[in-house]
């Protein structure tokens, strides 16, 4: 291990002194570290010449491709070292969801087990389980993740929605008119208006706007006067409140996909999601951490 620690420092500071540093050995000792890695390897990793050395073309990808593992090493080495008596629980959640839903509702899982170590991470698309280090993920959409299990945690009711002042630049209440609108897009939702529009009988081709990857950004734009948001109702009560926002079609049980806690199929068998699972259904079925 500490051989390729030198190895992907010695890549990036191109310094045998400076990776001492960084990995907290001499330079004589990397230098030695270098040397069993070159032998274990049976390869030749360096350009050598008298004022000089450097890596060969081969060993610069070997470390673009040893840098992502040691990085995995470090993160689960922290992960055990702060909670050696329990579980790991790494879950990728969807940031809108993470934040309205699932944040206000954590807590009380995290009392009943404080054994788990619950890790959270950001990904906005399905993924594939046997390469990321994740025992569980938040999906919206249907049912079409290849390979897991579902559970089912609600349905997304979305409305459209923008500004005061863009709402009175409507020609007429009409759907035709909230269409002349400028529109925004989420990009992981492409179609989103689409889906909404046919829904409602109203067959809309393509619409184009300015894209954004999150809802927030998204909703920031429409306070701001950027144009119309569809976007689920649970993410602006608030704002709908207060007048800050104003919905622009008074149908808003509209849904256009489902959110869904989903994990592999060929790992069903590990405690603490398992436990979290359960805790999850009682979650949804109780409305727990809902004022």
């Amino acid at each position: 291990m500490t051989a390729l620690r030198a190895l992907e420092s010695f890549e990036r500071t191109g310094n045998v002194t400076e990776t001492g540093h960084e990995i907290g050995v001499s330079q004589s000792a990397v230098s030695r570290q270098l040397k069993v890695l070159e032998d274990y390897l049976g390869t030749s990793l360096f350009l050598r010449d008298r004022k000089s050395i450097t890596l060969t073309p081969a060993a610069r990808d070997y470390c673009t491709q040893i840098r992502s593992a040691l990085d995995k090493i470090g993160t689960a080495s922290l992960r055990l070292k702060a909670n050696p008596g329990g579980g790991q629980l790494n879950i990728a959640m969807l940031p809108a969801f993470g934040v309205r839903w699932l944040a206000p509702r954590l807590p009380d899982f995290v009392a009943q087990h404080p054994e788990v170590t619950v890790n959270l991470s950001t990904r906005l698309r399905p993924f594939d389980f046997a390469t990321e280090p994740f025992h569980g993920a938040v999906h919206f959409g249907e049912r079409d993740w290849a390979d897991v299990c579902y559970l089912e945690l609600m349905r997304e009711y979305v409305v459209p929605v923008a500004s005061p002042k863009r709402a009175a630049a409507r020609k007429g209440d009409a759907l035709s008119d909230l269409f002349q609108l400028p529109l925004l897009h989420l990009d992981t939702r492409p179609d989103a208006w689409e889906k909404w529009a046919r829904l409602l009988g109203h067959p809309l081709q393509s619409p184009v706007g300015m894209l954004f990857d999150q809802f927030a950004s998204m909703i920031q734009a429409a306070l701001h006067d950027m144009g119309a948001a569809l976007v689920p109702t649970f993410l602006i009560e608030r704002e709908l409140e207060e007048g800050r926002l104003v919905a622009l079609w008074p149908e808003s049980s509209v849904s256009i996909g489902t959110y869904y806690f989903v994990w592999p199929k060929d790992d069903i068998d590990y405690h603490p999601r398992n436990m979290f699972v359960d805790w999850l259904s009682n979650a949804r079925d109780t409305g727990l951490g809902i004022d």
